[in-house]
């Protein structure tokens, strides 16, 4: 994966914000499905989107959204140790500072 995980496995981090990752415990075909249906829904927001569709838009959008929660990604959290969920905030701001301030440390001596 080009972005970072987050040690405990429920966030990958993009231009220093973290998302949520989809849920491991998702049988391998369930989340390969899942996939397949967050891609058609994304390819349709673009194409409704550059047809100036106002009501397809929504529609995409509304499936995206649903295909992200069924994967884990919005929505209740799939861990159970009752910890926060930290999804789309900025790393900077989350337990999850001092790991990724390191991550970008040892980047940068590698340099």
């Amino acid at each position: 994966m080009r972005h970072p995980v987050t040690p405990d496995g429920r966030y990958f981090v993009v231009r220093g914000r973290l998302w949520r990752m989809s849920n491991p415990q998702l049988p391998e075909t369930q989340r390969e499905e899942l996939t397949r249906e967050l891609m058609r829904h994304r390819s349709a927001v673009g194409r409704a989107t550059r047809a100036g569709d106002k009501t397809g838009e929504k529609d995409a959008r509304q499936g995206v959204h649903r295909a992200k929660v069924a994967l884990g990604e919005r929505g209740p959290v799939w861990w159970k140790d009752g910890a926060p969920d930290y999804n789309r905030h900025l790393v900077k701001n989350t337990p999850y500072a001092d790991w990724y301030d390191k991550l970008a440390a040892d980047a940068r001596n590698k340099d």
